[in-house]
């Protein structure tokens, strides 16, 4: 794997940045989510073309091979402007799940497509009740290799509405496999009504539908995608959480009450302090978690499980207060403030609820003892 040192890897987060502070700030980020289907096409290749797609994708395949730090440090800059579209389906966890497996043909045919944005991919892993845990999926398949079907219903796809690559994991536990799709008849895909309307998710229903097993997909390249996706998402929480607070920080500056700035008023001060400590704290603990992943350290599994729920109990944390401090103008739809805690909210559930993350979390810490 090639060695990318931190100046290389601040030189990606720059040109993110520069990117979406001309193509999605707030106006742009309103443009976007009116749409259909909430993706920006031209904003994607523009994302494509200066390589933001590739961070991990193996060189052999057109990318970087970049690993966890790369993906959180641009997470959070996706955060920031609350990003909508594909960006975490198909760089992170369609990516990652072609990377982790062991297929090296479906790796050959897919990744350089996934890596210049030709095609756009997602990952239907949970079941209806939308747990991410292993053990609610509802997709089962019958067969292998070549010429296998998949039956059942996946819940809470996310960009399913646009991509052109659907993998699939069907099967619960130590049993789960990850298939591609191969053929659309069969298939009916359903847009929900999320919380989150720069987010996209679809209910996928699977009839007798064609599949191609991916070899190497099991149960623990599964487990490895979805620590990466965890900390994919923990680097987005911690930018939407950082940037959020920044908002209210300048409004308390800016709005006057009774003469004054309201962030002169002690009630307010203290409310600032306590976020304050809570966006440092999701900053830290995001980065932490990808640090010690690429390291390999041995309490990476215990790291990454403490993110994944520390990090986004913070963004909601930031996201309800700040909306308090902001009065009733926070409110609104016309505030961004109200775009931060609906995101918060979906970002919450994704890949499953704080207090089932908890409880992996302490399951690592039992395994230990």
């Amino acid at each position: 794997m090639p060695v990318i040192d931190s100046e290389q890897r601040e030189a990606m987060r720059e040109s993110f940045e520069r990117l979406l502070a001309h193509r999605c700030d707030e106006a742009e980020l309103r443009r976007i989510i009116a749409m259909q289907d909430g993706h920006d096409a031209a904003l994607w290749r523009d994302m494509a073309r200066i390589g933001l797609l590739t961070a991990l994708v193996p060189e052999e395949h057109g990318g970087i091979g970049g690993g966890a730090q790369e993906i959180e440090i641009l997470m959070e800059e996706a955060g920031k402007v609350l990003l909508p579209g594909p960006f975490l389906s198909s760089a992170v966890l369609a990516t990652v799940a072609l990377t982790e497996s062991g297929d090296a043909a479906a790796k050959a045919r897919l990744l350089p497509a996934l890596a210049d944005g030709s095609l756009i991919g997602t990952v239907a892993i949970a079941g209806e009740q939308g747990l991410w845990d292993g053990h609610d999926g509802d997709v089962a398949a019958a067969g292998g290799g070549e010429n296998a079907t998949l039956s059942g219903v996946a819940g809470y796809v996310s960009d399913g509405a646009v991509a052109g690559l659907l993998l699939v994991v069907a099967g619960r536990g130590a049993d789960r496999r990850l298939f591609e799709v191969t053929d659309r008849a069969g298939l009916t895909v359903t847009p929900l009504e999320g919380f989150d309307i720069t987010q996209r998710l679809t209910r996928i229903a699977f009839a007798d539908v064609k599949a191609r097993e991916i070899a190497g997909g099991d149960a623990a390249a599964i487990d490895r995608m979805i620590d990466i996706a965890r900390i994919a998402l923990a680097g987005r929480q911690a930018g939407a959480a950082r940037r959020n607070f920044d908002i209210t920080v300048d409004y308390l500056r800016t709005r006057i009450q009774f003469g004054r700035p309201i962030g002169g008023f002690q009630a307010i001060k203290h409310m600032a302090a306590d976020l304050l400590i809570e966006r440092e704290s999701a900053i830290s603990g995001a980065r932490a978690a990808a640090e010690a992943h690429a390291g390999g350290k041995g309490n990476a599994a215990e790291i990454v499980a403490m993110a994944s729920f520390a990090v986004g109990e913070a963004q909601v944390k930031i996201a309800f207060d700040a909306l308090q401090m902001h009065g009733g103008i926070g409110f609104t739809w016309e505030h961004p403030c109200h775009l931060y805690l609906r995101r918060a909210w979906h970002d919450s559930k994704f890949l499953g609820s704080h207090d089932l993350a908890r409880d992996h979390f302490l399951s690592i810490l039992e395994k230990q003892a």
